[in-house]
């Protein structure tokens, strides 16, 4: 699974990066997704991260 955060609807609220901070963290004002494969042990977080953000910004993918 990897992670995907769209810069367009991103409003950098820190939300994802608190709640899984292996996957998401803030460049500046808004958040980005490390790249390639969530870890497995971080999934649960990164989609808790993704159903939380206000603006529907993250998209977790197979």
């Amino acid at each position: 699974m990897n992670a995907f955060v769209d810069p367009e609807l991103c409003i950098g609220c820190t939300q994802c990066a608190g709640l899984c901070p292996a996957v998401f963290r803030m460049e500046g004002v808004l958040a980005v997704a490390e790249p390639g494969p969530i870890p497995p042990e971080e999934v649960p977080q990164a989609v808790t991260a993704a159903q939380s953000c206000p603006v529907s910004a993250i998209r977790i993918e197979e």
